[in-house]
């Protein structure tokens, strides 16, 4: 028996995975150049406004390691600031700085702009039934297997 790899699903996915965030990558990259950790801290504020380390890693299925050095290096910016949990002091929440939310709202038009491109070449019905069937996959494989997982912001804190 031969894995024939050209259509076997979860390599094909990989495949296109890792060209779609490599140039994704040279978007956000030119414009400030960010590593895909420091993107994904980033772009998870910009979304979700105020969350905890914790929240990113899990929207994001990053390593806690990997979401602590984009913290630093966006603090570092001054594009990220920690404010303490009064309720819980071991914990903090990250939220954007105006500089942080001003390099967020840079970026973003650009990967619209990348993914209206990619619907594009699609077309509008093939483009709804690549983003049906990715939903269902990440209900099935993501969803499922992490109840209790990506942010869920209560009265705006994470």
């Amino acid at each position: 028996m031969q894995l024939d790899l050209e259509n076997f699903l979860p390599y094909r996915l990989h495949r296109i995975a890792g060209v779609l965030s490599n140039r994704a990558r040279d978007i956000y990259r030119r414009k400030h150049k960010l590593t895909v950790p420091e993107w994904r801290v980033l772009a998870t504020l910009g979304q979700f406004g105020l969350l905890t380390a914790g929240g990113i890693g899990r929207h994001s299925a990053m390593h806690k390691t990997k979401v602590s050095r984009a913290v630093a290096a966006l603090e570092q910016r001054r594009w990220l600031v920690r404010e303490t949990n009064e309720a819980d002091r071991r914990e903090e929440f990250l939220k954007l700085t105006r500089q942080g939310r001003h390099a967020y709202e840079e970026i973003v038009p650009d990967l619209t702009g990348f993914e209206d491109r990619l619907k594009k070449e699609l077309g509008a019905a093939a483009a709804g039934q690549l983003l049906s069937a990715l939903a269902r996959l990440e209900a099935t494989l993501l969803v499922a297997g992490r109840q209790e997982s990506g942010p869920q912001p209560r009265n705006g804190r994470g």
